[in-house]
């Protein structure tokens, strides 16, 4: 089989597990075909190998869903496992100080994706999730990652077109720098209902060993009393808390290399 064949069945397959999303968790074999636009019998041979290995399932009425085995290898990233370990006890901690939205989230290309979030059942509602994707200005973790980003890729960020939420997403490329600048002077990220007009976010940066901001925690509390002078400085001490267990784990730098 030449290389440019492989690369096609490869490229069949990945569409097959794109075609997936958090709103569409469960697919027939005609879904599938008609959103990869693959001929019935091509998807149906492609789907059969995904499920004899585990990374698609099928339910009792015969629709597909993603298979367990698919996330236990995603799990092994190096950019989460180390991260996660380090990072879910103050986590913990911060969300019993608070009893709000917890997350931790890395800088994927433009998105942030979500890691980890713990969440109450009293706490305002979010729509993030774990796993899930996010653009970076309209949320406090992104501005954190996009505000310690090199300058390079801040400036292709704020180039593109920038997608709003509610009245209050930053869209304009002068305010986003200027939201920027203010986050590395501060080492906080505040964002005021970029995403829903009831929350607000409040994130911090996460560095590893050689000083690197690689992570970002936030709290999303309710916009009509965030309570500003507590969740600061529990956000700050818990990132910093993070970092510093980070720092006792030098192997995660080269792995990520």
């Amino acid at each position: 089989m030449s290389a440019s064949r492989r690369r096609s069945v490869t490229s069949r397959v990945l569409s097959v597990l794109d075609a997936f999303s958090s709103n569409r968790i469960q697919l027939s074999l005609s879904e599938i075909s008609r959103r990869t636009g693959m001929p019935m019998a091509t998807a149906h041979r492609l789907i059969g190998e995904l499920v004899a290995w585990g990374a698609l399932e099928r339910d009792p009425s015969g629709r597909y869903q993603i298979g367990l085995r698919l996330w236990e290898v995603a799990v092994l990233a190096p950019r989460g496992l180390g991260l996660r370990g380090a990072a879910m006890p103050f986590m913990t901690d911060l969300y019993e100080a608070t009893h709000q939205n917890v997350q931790l989230a890395v800088l994927d290309g433009s998105d942030v994706v979500y890691l980890e979030r713990i969440s109450g059942r009293h706490a305002v509602a979010v729509l993030s999730r774990v796993g899930g994707r996010w653009p970076a200005h309209a949320t406090g973790v992104g501005l954190v990652l996009l505000a310690h980003a090199p300058a390079a890729v801040q400036e292709r960020y704020v180039a593109r077109p920038l997608v709003s939420f509610t009245d209050r997403t930053i869209v304009d490329p002068a305010r986003l720098r200027g939201k920027l600048a203010e986050v590395r002077r501060t080492g906080i990220a505040i964002s005021e209902r970029q995403i829903t007009e009831d929350a607000t976010s409040v994130a911090a940066p996460i560095r590893d060993a050689g000083g690197e901001v690689v992570a970002a925690l936030s709290v999303v509390v309710r916009a009509a009393d965030p309570q500003l002078d507590v969740v600061i400085p529990a956000v700050a001490m818990a990132a910093r808390g993070i970092t510093r267990d980070l720092a006792r784990q030098p192997l995660n730098r080269k792995q990520r290399a």
